[in-house]
Parts: structure tokens; C-alpha cells; sequence
């Protein structure tokens, strides 16, 4: 029974309590998890707080901070393996997948450790001939950042990449879904030689540690990436220090084909995008809009993709499709699976549990043309299940597209170019691929419209939203400033 523990003010320890987390694969416990306390969380970001304004940080000039990200970077690359290996130990996430996002992790925390020095202020043009006024630009100070479990080491990566870069310092809270990868993320940030309480790692349940975090006086900016109810306790729990807040929120992201698309591979990247991860992704590719014309035809080539995956073990590198992290999600799933078909969605493949140890549940397609309000196309399942739906022209893909409270991303696979750019103009959502889907890099922005958040990550602008700007007025005349009660 491996035992974690949180990072508190470059100290580990335990926690005011513990508790059991679960193998996705077996549904058995094989670890012991810190279960933080409001008073550990106080601690936490008191400790950031004063690493925030102690010169030992505070001090430390933007290029060295760029230093300390680089190593941070090359020690996560020296320990991918076995940070892939913990990730898909306690979430179930297969191990081909996890040992390539982590490796590419590194990489944002490069591309913030270049960025650190060319955060730049400006020089404003004033109207007043005898003054010099500037912008400087300033870390806001305190980050709360909370990730959920998948895909949690990149989800950090966009929010410590940055916050660090800009010079803040940052309490991250991993879910108490399959926290361990950020827990031994830990070491690697006390490795890197991060002075004490600049990064602090924890993780607990909502009512005790996310509350007390998100609520905290001392806490500047909250980075939140998870569901759109969680994000409405945060926002309000906000209104208690005021802190600015970035949310990247879930999604409900429309797969369109048009009948001139490459079938093949408009085929192939449907099934990465909603079968890749069990589809336990916020952009996941849940909904299928289909030509009419090509329905038929592009359904049988799915349906026999679908089919063929491997479904296995996620530690074996053969495994293409592994379990879903929890009991809850698979619960979830079955539930809105089987009011879809009871509200007249077609089962083309798949719709049913495993028989086997663990959370597994089949790669699921549902016709839902005849039922656009089925569950399964208004509900984020997070999980292996593609609603699809059919349409006749541009217009009706676009009313079926952005018919939705959500607004992360959408992908659009045709060949004719002005229609690709008609769509990217209309579609409602924050990151639109065509011919592709699931692309990422550190230098694009990611964020969405609408319930899918908020704020930006990657690029830039994500650096920007861990700043503050300070206007500087300096008064460059020599002449006295005269008596303003004497009239000239």
C-alpha cells in the first residue's frame, strides 16, 4: 500500500487525515491519499503568501525564474516514466497515452521558462507634455489552482507554467480523484530548487479544502479547470476575497462532416476524439453531425472502428481503450445511456458495462437524428458514448452546432475551403480544428465560450492573466509645482 503526502512550504507531510484511492482497473484500493484540512489549506497559502513578498522570490529577476522552469522542465522529462506510470496506476488513463503527454508537458513548462523575461509593460504616448507615464506589469500575487484528475499534470502545466513565469506563487489542489502523479509531482518541484512556499501541493475534498482555498483571504487569482457546477460554488466563494478567476470548463463539442470530407480520416479522428482517454476529455468529440447524404455509410465504418478497439489493462502498451476513473462516472454514464434510448435514440454499438474487474464501460454510438434532445446530446457523459445527428445544409449544421450552453471547442472536416472559413466564423467556441481534432500547443491558446469558462491557457495571453498593471506617473518638469489656490 504506497502512502502520498501534501507539499506544504517545501515540507512534506501528512495531512490532518487520510483516505483510500481505488485502481480504476480493479475497483480495489492501492494507495493512501493526504486528506488536507481547511487548517492545512490556511497553512498553504500563508506559506505562498510570504514566498510571494520574501526577496528570496520576490527578488529573483524574471530571467532566473526562467532558469528554474527550464530544470523543472528537464527533470519532469528525466521522470516521465514514472509519473506515466502513477497517472495510469490511479486513474485508469492507458499507459500509451499518458507516457506522451507527459513527455510533451515538459515542453509548455519550456516555452514558459523562454517566456518569463518578455512579459513587457508599455510606454504610454500621454497627452501632458511635462510627464512620462508607463505600464508595469506585476505577478497579481497569490494563484489558487485547482486541476481535476485527467490529464492533471498538463493541467497544471498551463497554470503553474505561467504563474510562475509571471512571478506568483501558487497552491495547486489535485482531486482527490487519482491525485498521486501531482503528489510525486512534488518531489520533482523540491528537486528544481523552487524556494519554500512558492509552490505548495495538496488535495482533499471540496467541503473542507476546496472551500477553504478558494475563500481564503490571501488568495489573489483562482485557475479552475472542472465542471460548471463546481465552478459556480468557486465564483461564489470568490465574492469573498474578490480574487479574478479563469475557469476551463467542460464541453458538449460538435464533430462535423460535410459529404465532401475525407471519410477515412474524418473516420479516424471522430473515434481519437471521443474513444481516446474513454473519453474523459473536456473536448471530447461527443457529438456527431453528420451529412445526411454520407450518414449511412460514415455510421458502418464507425461502428466498425468502434468495434475493433482494444479493451484491456491500461498499463499494457497494447490497450487502446482502458476503465473510467470512478464508480460515479460509470453510474453516470449507464444512467444517461439508457434514458437516451428510452427517449428514442438507436444503439448502433456498444451501450453496456464490462463483465470484467474495474470501471469499463463499451465504446458507445447513439442515433440520435430522430431525438436531438436525447440526454446523451444535451448531457458532458465524460466518458466512451457519440451522439450523432444528421443534417442537410450549412445552415442547419451550424443551428445544430452551437445549439448547445457550452462553447469549448468543434472540429469541421470538409475540402472546400470558403466553407471551412464560414464555419470557423459562426461556430461558437473557443478552439475550432479543421481536418483535425485534438491538436494542442503551448505557444495556442485554449479556452472556451459560454459554460465552457473563461480565461485563456497556453500562448501569451495566459501569462498576461497572472499579471496586474501598474500606471507610473512621472512629473518630468523642473518648474515648481504651483499653488493651486493661486489664480494665474
Amino acid at each position: 500500500m504506497q502512502q502520498f503526502k501534501c507539499y506544504v512550504d517545501g515540507v512534506f507531510e501528512e495531512g490532518s487525515a487520510r483516505f483510500e484511492s481505488l485502481d480504476p482497473a480493479s475497483g480495489k484500493v492501492w494507495a493512501m491519499m493526504p486528506r488536507a484540512s481547511a487548517s492545512d489549506v490556511d497553512r498553504a497559502v500563508k506559506a505562498a503568501n510570504r514566498a510571494f513578498l520574501s526577496p528570496e522570490w520576490a527578488d529573483l529577476n524574471a530571467t532566473r525564474r526562467g532558469k528554474l522552469l527550464a530544470r523543472l522542465a528537464d527533470l519532469i522529462e528525466e521522470h516521465s516514466g514514472q509519473l506515466a506510470e502513477l497517472e495510469t496506476r490511479d486513474t485508469g488513463k492507458i499507459i500509451r497515452e499518458t507516457s506522451a503527454q507527459i513527455a510533451y508537458v515538459a515542453d509548455y513548462y519550456r516555452y514558459y521558462a523562454g517566456l518569463a523575461d518578455k512579459i513587457e509593460g508599455a510606454h504610454l504616448p500621454i497627452d501632458k507634455p511635462d510627464m512620462d507615464v508607463w505600464l508595469r506589469r506585476e505577478p497579481v500575487g497569490v494563484v489558487a489552482a485547482i486541476v481535476p484528475w485527467n490529464s492533471q499534470l498538463f493541467l497544471a502545466a498551463v497554470k503553474l507554467g505561467p504563474a510562475l513565469a509571471a512571478g506568483c506563487t501558487v497552491v495547486l489542489k489535485a482531486s482527490e480523484d487519482g491525485p498521486a502523479p501531482l503528489l510525486k509531482f512534488a518531489e520533482i518541484i523540491h528537486q528544481a530548487g523552487f524556494p519554500a512556499g512558492v509552490v505548495n501541493i495538496v488535495t482533499g475534498f471540496g467541503a473542507d479544502c476546496g472551500q477553504a482555498l478558494t475563500q481564503h483571504p490571501d488568495v489573489h487569482h483562482i485557475a479552475f479547470t472542472g465542471g460548471p457546477e463546481t465552478a459556480r460554488h468557486i465564483v461564489r466563494n470568490s465574492a469573498e476575497n474578490l480574487a479574478t478567476t479563469s475557469l476551463e470548463l467542460g464541453g458538449k463539442s460538435p464533430f462535423i462532416v460535410f459529404d465532401d470530407a475525407d471519410i477515412e480520416s474524418a473516420a479516424n479522428a471522430q473515434v481519437s476524439g471521443i474513444f481516446a482517454a474513454a473519453g474523459q476529455s473536456c473536448v471530447a468529440g461527443s457529438r456527431l453531425l453528420i451529412a445526411k447524404g454520407i450518414k449511412d455509410r460514415f455510421l458502418a465504418r464507425l461502428k466498425e472502428k468502434a468495434e475493433k478497439i482494444t479493451i484491456g489493462l491500461p498499463d499494457d502498451m497494447g490497450t487502446e481503450v482502458g476503465p473510467l476513473c470512478t464508480q460515479r462516472q460509470l453510474d453516470h454514464i449507464r444512467t444517461i445511456v439508457g434514458k437516451s434510448c428510452e427517449q428514442g435514440a438507436r444503439l448502433v454499438t456498444g451501450g453496456v458495462a464490462l463483465e470484467r474487474p474495474g470501471f469499463y464501460y463499451a465504446p458507445t454510438i447513439l442515433d440520435c437524428s430522430e431525438v436531438p434532445e436525447a440526454a446523451s446530446v444535451t448531457n458532458e457523459l465524460f466518458g466512451p458514448v457519440l451522439s450523432v445527428l444528421s443534417f442537410e445544409t450549412e445552415e442547419e449544421a451550424l443551428r445544430l452546432a452551437n445549439g448547445t450552453a457550452f462553447g469549448l471547442a468543434a472540429g469541421v472536416f470538409t475540402q472546400n475551403l470558403t466553407r471551412a472559413h464560414r464555419m470557423i466564423r459562426k461556430l461558437q467556441a473557443g478552439v475550432v480544428w479543421v481536418n483535425t481534432y485534438r491538436a494542442v500547443s503551448p505557444i495556442a491558446a485554449f479556452g472556451g465560450y459560454g459554460l465552457s469558462g473563461h480565461g485563456r491557457e497556453g500562448g501569451l495571453q495566459a501569462a498576461l492573466d497572472y499579471t496586474t498593471t501598474k500606471t507610473v506617473w512621472l512629473r518630468t518638469s523642473d518648474e515648481p509645482i504651483h499653488d493651486p489656490f493661486v489664480m494665474r
